[in-house]
């Protein structure tokens, strides 16, 4: 299971990896930012082994940037978002911001060279902002794993940026609402928020 959950980790860091160009299909998207997160990775292999902390920097100027954790954030607040004020949604977006780059840092130094299969381009409906687009990961030896990510057009940017992943038919995004929500009714959205702080600072090592 450990194992699984971090070629799935590996996938969607690879997704997110650089921000989409403004008209770029989802589909490229994904496909160009995968490639240059690993070559990347790649490239830094050395100055890694002596500074670990280099993938949190990596994550920040690769990843980060192609990531809709604002929207995601408040897709997990859900009927809780109208309850909360700027101040509180801004604290926990970034709550939730800095627990992704900790997440994804931690998973990233453990890549080894898997393979990934990318969906190849389909046409994309007039007017339509939210597409899925599948990928497998390849790794002699295992089982394949099919993901499917699901990315959201930002109509001011016109820029493609994922929220969510399925894996066999589970959303992430919507077990994450199903985590928090009753933490959310009791303790409030300033306690979860802190709370995720917390377990940020303590993925690091």
């Amino acid at each position: 299971m450990k194992k699984l959950l971090l070629m799935i980790t590996l996938v969607i860091s690879s997704m997110f990896a650089t921000a989409s160009e403004p008209g770029l299909s989802p589909y490229k998207v994904i496909e160009s930012a995968g490639n240059k997160l690993f070559a990347r990775i790649a490239r830094e292999q050395g100055t890694l082994k002596t500074n670990p902390d280099l993938m949190q920097i990596i994550v920040e100027e690769e990843l980060m940037p192609s990531v809709d954790y604002q929207y995601a954030s408040y897709k997990i607040l859900g009927k809780h978002l109208k309850q909360t004020t700027k101040e509180q949604r801004d604290n926990f977006t970034n709550a939730m911001r800095q627990y992704l780059v900790k997440t994804y840092a931690n998973a990233l130094t453990k890549y080894k060279n898997q393979q990934v299969k990318y969906e190849r381009e389909q046409d994309i409906k007039n007017g339509k902002k939210i597409v899925s687009v599948d990928t497998v990961i390849v790794e002699t030896g295992s089982p394949e794993i099919k993901i499917t990510f699901q990315l959201r057009l930002n109509e001011k940017t016109q820029q493609w940026k994922a929220y969510d992943m399925i894996v066999e038919g589970i959303s992430l995004l919507s077990s994450k609402q199903a985590e928090f929500a009753g933490r959310l009714a009791k303790d409030g959205i300033d306690k979860v928020a802190l709370d995720l702080l917390a377990m940020s600072d303590s993925s690091t090592r």
